[in-house]
């Protein structure tokens, strides 16, 4: 399995605070099944000083994580990329260096909409970005937008041409899993992701999904990573 949305760098958001703990959520993940896992850390643009910059601290982070796992006697997934859990704000897509916070070498990148009542900017954003680099659009947990958006809004967005992101988490509240389960009946392109934060109230949660989904429901989950 691999984990396309997690916060496992240490000190670059508000995901895992240390190296120590970076090493505990990769721990379990391995414990769990997943071999695989991208670090998708949050990328603001009103807050960052340019991409160059993010990309900087976000090496800085991977280098401290990953030398204190290799120190430890934690088993860990294999491969680890970097990446980055991009918000979707105004004038994103112009943003010089914006192509460069795709997933690891691949054509795609993770987007975040706002928690925010729906505005057609957001979606013209995320194609813009695709248009003018190439690059195909995953929208991250988009079943938490039900409380944001109304009826016809998350008709919209489910037409959107791009890739869904479902949170393992997404299952468990009623509304949040009726909208997963309707993005992989509807024949959606979908992945999977943790999402997680931290080893306490947003851990990884893996084993909470195998028990959700159906094992064909992971096989039809989009492969970033083609063998």
């Amino acid at each position: 399995m691999t984990d396309y949305h997690c916060h496992i760098l240490p000190g670059i958001d508000d995901g895992a605070a240390d190296a120590e703990i970076s090493t505990q959520m990769l721990e379990l993940m391995w414990r769990q099944g997943v071999t695989r896992v991208v670090a998708t850390p949050h990328f603001y643009a009103h807050r960052e000083d340019g991409v160059e910059n993010y990309l900087e601290k976000r090496r800085r982070a991977f280098d401290w994580m990953t030398e204190t796992a290799s120190q430890s006697d934690k088993k860990i997934p294999d491969e680890i990329y970097l990446g980055a859990e991009v918000a979707i704000e105004q004038g994103i897509s112009r943003l010089p260096g914006i192509e460069k916070l795709r997933l690891a070498d691949t054509p795609y990148i993770l987007l975040e909409l706002p928690y925010a009542p729906f505005g057609r900017w957001m979606l013209e954003e995320a194609e813009a970005i695709s248009h003018l680099y190439g690059l195909t659009p995953i929208l991250a947990h988009v079943h938490r937008y039900i409380y944001y958006y109304h009826k016809q809004q998350l008709e919209d967005l489910l037409r959107f041409d791009g890739i869904f992101q479902l949170n393992n988490s997404g299952f468990r509240a009623f509304g949040e899993r009726r909208f997963s389960r309707r993005v992989i009946r509807e024949g959606c392109p979908y992945l999977f992701g943790s999402d997680a934060h931290n080893m306490s109230n947003r851990r990884p949660d893996w084993d909470f999904l195998l028990k959700k989904v159906k094992p064909d429901e992971l096989r039809q989950a989009e492969n970033l990573f083609p063998e």
